[in-house]
């Protein structure tokens, strides 16, 4: 029978390969996650487009005259949140802006990693690309500077609420382009002003409007949510890879992978996770077992759905991915400036060169509820995967193999506590799922009484996405092992894609002898998981159009 065609949803279209260097071209409308990938994780530089250049410098026209006007615009010639009654006298306009930044940076806790540092500074700079946030185009230059000398703000990872954007952590990601804060520069924690004059950069004295302009927006939550969802990626694929491995260790049936059957349900992402399923068993000794004689009726929820549970997180991702693809390249500043006074038919603070508008579109709602839809679903492919480890472990369950695995029972404890690890993650990933975007505490004196909590949301998914990443380097260790143990005891070989994945395991990681501390065993596991070593093995070479592991 003729494979159907596995559906590639929402590929990028012109996907970067690991070691592309090709600068990233900056023009508002058209960065995508893998770009972010590259230049937050491998170095890439990125460089403003000559027609942005053009779209931001007419937008900063409007604002000085609008200044020139005496206008009453918010954040412009007004105080901020609550203050945007307070008129501010355009000789003060300098003084506010370098306030605004200072007083924002309140934010706490740990510093992000550098890589989530990189994407801030990459996303603040794609949407001021859009030409709506009236600053000079020198603010965005002097970001891209950041990235290509290594200047990396140190940016605490709480204190946002995700209403007017990202505030405080954007506010410290800020600072040290006046002088101000502290940024990791050349494997030291410096001031910011001690970065600029080694790289031979003099601090930027904002103007009008530019501070808000650095200020509001949801760069913060999105850059999680890129690196994320990039990462997860190669995890639903690899989650493929460890299942596949179950299957055939606890001499599972690939029956319920059928074609037919999953296209009787025709969810995307199904159908591709049973395609996969059965790419990786193909040739299987261990499956040929199944059809020649009677196989077994029903396996395990864990074994059986596969499809349906991985499919459906595949699902959620790409709703992620769709919601990603608009937030990466939109202008979430506010207010915003529309050149050429395109924007006639609605009640706006104008002036001769174009109008402005105060709005919403900092609001981290459509992150939020996106991201924490994200990490439910990732929470549930830790949950299947501990359930499959259980069932290996099980000497009740796991088809004729020794309790734990281990290779003297009752001596020694095997891979007994590797589930355990397994279980204390998927419990607190339970917790972790709670939806962030549920919760509301308003701020700014009510002005702002209606909030997102999206980074709050990017923090736990990404805190599950790192837990999920374990529990599914622990079954692909314990499926080997198992593996092991089956064929040693004469069964039929294991599919194709299966016994690569196998090999490629047992060249970083050896068979379970005897006990020996988990710990290095798993961190290597771990590795071979965020790195994507085995998310390619789910489709035949070179039919995966998905963005491929850095190097």
């Amino acid at each position: 029978m003729t494979e159907p065609e596995v559906p590639h949803r929402h590929p990028d279209p012109y996907p970067r390969a690991a070691g592309d260097a090709r600068p990233v071209i900056l023009t508002g409308a058209d960065l995508t996650v893998a770009e972010v990938e590259a230049v937050a994780r491998a170095g890439v530089i990125a460089e403003l487009d000559i027609h942005a250049r053009e779209r931001i410098a007419e937008a900063r026209e409007v604002i000085d005259g609008l200044l020139a006007e005496g206008a009453v615009v918010y954040g412009v010639t007004t105080g901020f949140g609550d203050l945007a009654s307070t008129f501010i006298a355009p000789a003060d306009a300098a003084r506010l802006q370098e306030n605004l930044l200072m007083s924002h940076a309140a934010g706490v806790g740990p510093p992000f990693p550098r890589e989530i540092v990189r994407a801030m500074l990459l996303l603040r700079a794609n949407t001021l690309a859009l030409g709506h946030s009236g600053c000079r185009p020198v603010v965005v230059d002097r970001l891209l500077d950041f990235l290509r000398l290594g200047i990396h703000p140190l940016v605490p990872e709480q204190g946002s609420v995700g209403a007017s954007g990202d505030l405080a952590p954007l506010a410290h990601l800020a600072l040290p382009l006046i002088g101000r804060g502290r940024v990791e520069f050349q494997g030291q924690i410096v001031p910011g002003l001690v970065a600029l004059r080694e790289a031979g950069l003099e601090p930027l004295t904002l103007e009008a409007k530019e501070g808000l302009a650095l200020l509001n927006g949801t760069q913060m939550m999105t850059a999680i949510g890129a690196l994320l969802l990039a990462d997860a990626d190669r995890l639903a694929r690899t989650a493929s890879v460890a299942a596949a491995m179950s299957v055939e260790a606890l001499l599972g049936t690939d029956v319920a992978f059928a074609a037919a059957y999953q296209l009787a349900r025709p969810h995307p992402g199904q159908i591709e996770v049973a395609a996969e399923m059965r790419h990786l068993l193909r040739g299987s000794g261990l499956q040929r077992a199944h059809h020649v004689s009677a196989h077994k009726v029903q396996d395990p929820y864990s074994l059986r759905c596969v499809p349906q549970v991985h499919g459906a997180v595949r699902d959620a991702l790409d709703h992620l991915r769709r919601v990603l693809d608009i937030e990466l390249n939109s202008a979430t500043d506010n207010p915003l400036v529309f050149p050429g006074g395109g924007v006639a038919d609605v009640d706006t603070v104008a002036t001769g060169g174009g109008r402005v508008i105060s709005g919403g579109n900092f609001h981290g709602e459509p992150i939020a509820l996106a991201l924490d839809f994200a990490k439910l679903a990732l929470a549930e492919l830790g949950s299947i995967s501990e359930r499959r480890i259980a069932l290996l472990l099980d000497a009740r369950l796991n088809g004729g193999l020794p309790p734990f695995l281990a290779p003297s029972s009752g001596v020694e404890s095997g891979m007994m506590i590797y589930q355990y690890t397994a279980a204390a993650l998927a419990s607190e990933h339970k917790v972790l799922a709670h939806p962030a975007s549920s919760d509301s505490i308003p701020t700014s004196a009510n002005q702002e009484d209606h909030v997102s909590m999206g980074s709050i949301a990017a923090r736990h998914a990404r805190a599950v996405l790192l837990g999920v990443e374990r529990i599914l380097a622990i079954e692909l260790i314990v499926a080997a092992q198992a593996l092991d143990l089956r064929l040693a005891s004469g069964a039929a070989g294991a599919g194709v894609g299966v016994g690569e994945a196998h090999a490629r395991i047992r060249a970083r990681i050896a068979h379970l002898d005897r006990d020996r501390e988990p710990g290095p065993d798993i961190s290597a596991a771990t590795d071979l998981v965020h790195g994507g070593v085995l998310a390619d093995l789910v489709r035949p070479s070179g039919s995966d159009t998905r963005p491929k592991p850095l190097e």
